[in-house]
């Protein structure tokens, strides 16, 4: 073995153990049981321990104080004495929670040597919790949590809620808690690390559907808006997800953060750092509280003693509020600057503005600007006013954004890297525009945002990470993964964890029943990957455009249409199957997280897909053509009777008016239009259809001996009057899964017939065979023709062309070749193929040349005759370039030929980045390519780090049928 193996074993064996040691540390922080024992802190048993505080505590440590007491009566009846000092007589145990450095009685414990806390001491957000023994007179132990500052103690003290099984999603998602009599806690010292980002948290967005109308209508009407007793609820999930970081909402529909001075006193009371989007610089939102009217232009060359003025009174009324201040400027509701007539001139503008911006911080917050945490968030235009030069101070942090789909636009370089303030992220998983909104269902893919997350985070974007989680609801799942990864990203290093998170998560709610809810909710992310249910309409926003048919083909690759509702329908009775053994009080939770999402979207592809059926057999003049039109319309009136459900008879109208299954009423959304012609008279009252895709049109797919694919034909009245059919003759090598039957026009309209070929029967000698199957359809003799590719057995080669293509998976390549500074590694569970192969290490540099000794991947392949004018279909996810010094390039050499170089790059919004976002894939062609009869190879060479290659198709006929979905690999 050489030493590069050597490297590679060490390497997996200590990602292994680093996986498992991350999953054991997880289960043993999991310390409280029922049981009593010597090791074990008695938090609940014959009574409630009490818990201790100072007299001058932190409010935002005595909220989470009082809720840890409602924790602890939820699961056990029994609520805690909360004592505000230390007058202990008759307490034998008593839990203390206090802040490093703040805290009396702490300090009283570290002078006497019970404890010792200096490992705390100006560490951000950190807690420690241990056992102490007679800390005062008269208390024989007392279970201490103290935190490195107040919110390291409030997240040491919901840590505990959830340990005793009090979700964070108890309120937000009406997850139950389990009742026990006894809460016991381990005695062993836990000291929890520093957060993995320094900022964590979510952006209210879109709001206007969802979350400001249940607010104004049904929480809170008192104040008819998002306001501080909606926002309390919020910051309370923040700070059990262990986030710190909001964005406030802030679309037209609601009023901005401060109109209502409770909110900002709310985020105070809880602790929670306020923060502002990347267009409402200095926590003001434009959108309320620009008054064009009275302050004329939102523009800084002309006006800017009025946007001066506008900007300085909200900083001074920001005195005393833990806050991000978002600077520079954008138009007044997410749209370009006004007042440059260039991209140099308005990078001179927003010089001028930031430099005043900070003079306003220096006169109200602090002597020194570069003390008060400040964000410049690159979004849309202002990356190229960025990359025009803006001289920008190095202690403002770089936020970095996606391009609203979930794909990372870019990340700093090394020179950006070396800035004090730092970078972060604000990422997409729910958005407004174009091509198209996605703000009714979650669908973002798990594995998706733990890639990028982490390429963020390899490229020490750290500082600060928001999320775009428009109404919080139904986001719930991503809205958890994204805040755990930012606050303990260590076990997401390996691509599998994401899977065993999303299980755990599970599994945590709903028991040994969360196992099969997250493998339903797995499948559920996967087809939304490949089509979101929003977009299923193909049509598009901004200009907004009527629907179109759909790409899926219900005639191509087995039918994908009815493969793609098949799918859904499974995973629909699955949570069927799920709910019928749940008990009650888990529904509602159920309901919210598993089937409302899952069920939606089965609908919305029902509802799109039926509809594609309905037009494609009207064409053929199908009589069934007009059951699939109706099944469309029942699909869509099933999406506005679960919406209803949901809304107002869920836990009796909780949640009325948060889900919104039409918002901004786009096409998509709507009672789908289909308009079938009038039916003519026919001469035969029985139609055949036959699978296509294959190389010769008007047959069957070639049947071939390697991949041993089956085939379908399609018969179908046209007609109202009933008709009989029969398979008359037919070789014996093919089988079929029926042989005879009736049409009935008040019944079974029209039947499928699967053709698969026994090759046990089919004799070696010949390559190519033809045969026949013959049929008597109603009265009339049809014949559907077969023909067989009986291939050589191709050796030591996995892949085959197969009518006129060969698919393959790039997780499943022949040979790889590593050169000690690059490597291929395997993403699992992203991709439409389910893993990728991406380019790493993610700091390596680009390749400039000498490409054949970078990296590769090996793949062979064989066809049976010699190809010429062949194209190669690459397709990768739609990344964008790591940094600005990277490209998003690949080589390729095919039977060892010159490598040629392929970019995936895309530049702005243009329709190609539009299709890859939309479909979730960046395809890329190679054509003019000739191929031997024989075993041919495809070597594919590391250029720039960060591509995830996913599928490649080599097409070496130009004739094939198109459809949508993942096609199967063409492998023995």
């Amino acid at each position: 073995m050489n030493i590069i193996k050597h490297i590679f074993l060490f390497t997996l064996l200590a990602s292994l153990f680093f996986v498992c040691s991350q999953v054991f540390a997880r289960q043993s922080n999991d310390v409280v049981s029922k049981h009593a024992g010597a090791g074990r802190f008695p938090l609940v048993a014959d009574a409630a321990t009490a818990l201790v505080v100072d007299d001058e505590i932190e409010k935002s440590v005595l909220i989470a104080t009082e809720n840890f007491q409602k924790d602890v009566h939820a699961v056990t009846g029994k609520t805690p004495d909360l004592l505000k000092k230390v007058a202990l007589a008759g307490h034998a145990q008593v839990v203390v929670i206090g802040v490093v450095g703040e805290s009396s009685i702490l300090k009283k414990l570290e002078k006497a040597g019970k404890l010792d806390l200096s490992a705390l001491k100006g560490k951000w957000e950190v807690f420690h919790r241990q056992v102490v023994q007679q800390p005062f007179p008269g208390v024989d132990e007392a279970l201490v949590i103290a935190g490195s500052d107040p919110r390291g103690a409030i997240f040491g003290i919901y840590e505990l809620s959830e340990q005793i099984g009090v979700s964070p999603w108890n309120w937000w998602a009406d997850v139950p808690v389990k009742h026990l009599e006894e809460l016991h806690v381990g005695k062993q010292p836990f000291t929890s690390k520093e957060p993995s980002a320094k900022y964590r948290g979510i952006f209210l967005n879109d709001e206007d559907w969802g979350l400001q109308p249940w607010a104004a209508k049904t929480f809170e009407p008192e104040t008819g808006d998002i306001g501080p007793k909606t926002y309390a609820k919020i910051f309370e999930l923040l700070l059990r997800l262990k986030a710190n970081f909001i964005w406030p909402a802030m679309h037209p529909s609601t009023k901005a953060f401060f109109h209502y001075p409770g909110n900002a006193q709310m985020a105070k009371s809880y602790g929670v750092v306020i923060g502002t989007s990347h267009a409402e610089p200095m926590l003001r939102n434009n959108v309320d509280e620009w008054d064009h009217d009275r302050l004329g232009e939102f523009n800084y060359s002309i006006n800017r003693d009025q946007v001066y003025k506008y900007w300085d009174q909200r900083v001074e009324e920001s005195q005393g509020i833990d806050a991000v201040y978002t600077v520079g400027m954008r138009g007044v509701h997410d749209s370009g600057m006004e007042g440059a007539g260039s991209t140099e001139e308005a990078a001179k503008i927003l010089e001028k503005v930031i430099q005043d911006q900070r003079g306003m911080l220096e006169k109200h917050i602090a002597a020194d600007a570069a003390t008060v945490p400040q964000a410049f968030t690159a979004y849309k235009e202002v990356l190229g006013i960025y990359d025009a030069g803006l001289d920008l101070p190095t202690d403002i942090t770089l936020v970095w954004p996606d391009d609203n789909y979930g794909y990372i636009r870019r990340l700093s370089d090394a020179n950006e890297r070396r800035r004090a303030g730092g970078s972060g992220v604000y990422y997409h998983a729910s958005y407004w525009g174009r091509p198209h909104d996605y703000l009714w269902l979650s669908s973002t893919h798990p594995a998706l945002i733990r890639e990028e997350m982490m390429k963020a985070y390899r490229l020490e974007a750290r500082d600060i990470w928001v999320i775009n989680v428009g109404d919080i609801k139904p986001l719930e799942y991503n809205i958890q993964l994204f805040l755990d990864m930012a606050y303990d990203v260590r076990p997401f290093e390996q691509p599998a964890y994401v899977k065993e998170h999303l299980t755990a998560w599970h599994k945590g709610i709903f028991g040994e029943q969360g196992k099969a809810i997250a493998e339903v909710k797995w499948k559920y992310y996967q087809l939304g990957f490949e089509r979101r249910p929003e977009f299923m309409g193909w049509s598009q926003t901004e200009p907004t455009t009527p629907v179109f048919e759909s790409a899926y083909h219900p005639f191509v690759a087995g039918d994908e249409v009815e493969r793609r509702i098949d799918a859904y329908q499974a995973i629909e009775t699955d949570l069927q199957e799920i709910k019928s053994n749940m008990d009650e009080e888990y529904f509602p939770a159920f309901y919210q997280l598993a089937y409302y999402p899952v069920r939606g979207a089965s609908l919305m592809n029902q509802k799109f897909l039926y509809r594609q059926k309905a037009l494609s057999y009207q064409k053929e003049g199908r009589l069934s053509a007009a059951d699939y039109a109706a099944k469309s319309r029942v699909a869509y009136d099933e999406i506005v009777e679960e919406t209803a459900f949901y809304n107002q008879q869920l836990l009796n109208g909780k949640w009325n008016h948060m889900m919104d299954h039409a918002p901004r009423g786009l096409p998509v959304y709507q009672d789908p239009e289909i308009v079938l012609a009038e039916r003519k008279p026919v001469e035969h009252s029985v139609g055949i259809s036959l699978e296509r895709g294959g190389i010769v049109q008007g047959k069957l797919p070639v049947f071939n001996n390697m991949t041993k694919r089956k085939h379908f034909f399609d018969l179908y009245l046209k007609s109202e009057a009933e008709a009989s059919w029969q398979v008359v003759s037919k070789p014996d090598y093919i089988l079929l899964n029926q042989s005879s039957g009736v049409l009935v026009p008040t019944g079974q309209k029209e039947t499928r017939i699967w053709v698969e070929i026994d090759w046990s029967k089919v004799s070696r000698s010949e390559s190519k065979v033809t045969g026949e199957i013959h049929l008597e359809v109603d009265g009339q003799a049809e014949s559907v023709p077969v023909e067989l590719n009986n291939m050589e057995e191709a050796k030591d080669v996995r892949f085959v062309a197969d009518n006129g293509q060969v698919i393959m998976y790039a997780e499943n390549y022949s040979h790889k070749n590593t050169n000690g500074r690059q490597s291929w590694q395997l993403v699992e569970g992203l991709g439409h193929s389910g893993a990728v192969m991406g380019t790493s290490p993610l700091k390596q540099p680009s390749v400039k040349g000498d490409f054949e000794a970078q990296a590769s991947l090996i793949f062979e392949f064989y066809l049976d005759q010699r190809a010429d004018e062949v194209s190669i279909d690459f397709q990768a996810l739609p990344t964008h370039p790591l940094t600005k010094e990277n490209g998003l390039r690949l080589g390729y050499s095919v039977n060892g030929a010159a490598v040629q170089v392929l970019n995936f790059e895309t530049h702005g919004r243009s329709e190609e980045w539009k299709q890859n976002v939309l479909r979730n894939a960046a395809i890329k062609t190679a054509q003019h390519i000739s191929l031997k009869e024989g075993i041919n190879t495809l070597e594919l060479f590391w250029v720039d780090p960060g591509v995830l290659l996913d599928i490649i198709r080599i097409k070496t006929c130009s004739s094939l049928e198109e459809g949508y979905g993942l096609l199967p690999e063409t492998k023995k």
